[in-house]
């Protein structure tokens, strides 16, 4: 007999994890080792467990799933991460692909690809869900928003005017409206309501 898959689940919900690990525990070729509630918590029971795949969240206290996703395949490689997140945007799938995860997970459909997925990262392959793809796939090029353009955007969101961008990033009012018009073009929209409204629902930015 091969020995188990040994996993490691990063999610900073109890019952998330208890489910999680019941299902898993429950074949025979997969074993839970460690179980993580922030991203701080991953990358140090990484260190310590070396799991052949880790399951991990993206929205967690203290570090953030994107960012232990980063900093475990920094240091190690050849590590395996499938993320599992609520968040559907295309840019949030782009970054944690980005990242180096392996597959990416949406936590309502987890009952069919679950179990898949972890077999087949845990095969060496990668595992991208037919909705994750064609979530992906609407991420155009032109979309890319510079650092200081995203900054712009997240004030917008919150609803701050030009003056108040402006006084926040200590630019000037000319300055912020050259990257307001480069975010409208470049995210496809006409205002600032259809960039805020696109921003959220793509997952550039998120109500913390």
């Amino acid at each position: 007999m091969t020995d188990p898959i040994r996993i490691l689940i990063a999610d900073d919900h109890f019952v998330v994890r208890m489910g999680l690990t019941a299902v898993i525990n429950a074949q025979p070729d997969m074993r839970v080792v460690a179980e993580a509630g922030n991203g701080r918590q991953a990358l140090d029971l990484f260190r310590e467990y070396k799991p052949d795949i880790t399951l991990m969240d993206l929205r967690m206290p203290i570090m953030s799933g994107l960012d232990a996703t980063k900093a475990i395949r920094a240091e190690f490689p050849e590590a395996r991460i499938i993320v599992l997140s609520t968040y559907d945007g295309d840019e949030d799938i782009y970054r944690a692909l980005e990242a180096g995860a392996w597959s990416y997970l949406f936590k309502d459909a987890l009952k069919d690809g679950l179990l898949t997925a972890i077999h087949e990262v845990g095969s060496g392959r990668r595992y991208i869900p037919r909705a994750v793809a064609a979530r992906l796939a609407e991420r155009l090029p032109l979309s890319d928003l510079t650092p200081r353009e995203t900054e712009v955007l997240k004030l917008i969101v919150k609803g701050l005017s030009n003056s108040e961008i402006a006084k926040s990033l200590t630019i000037s009012i000319g300055t912020v409206k050259i990257h307001v018009n480069n975010i409208l073009s470049k995210l496809g929209v006409n205002d600032r309501t259809q960039a805020a409204t696109t921003a959220l629902s793509r997952g550039i930015v998120h109500f913390d």
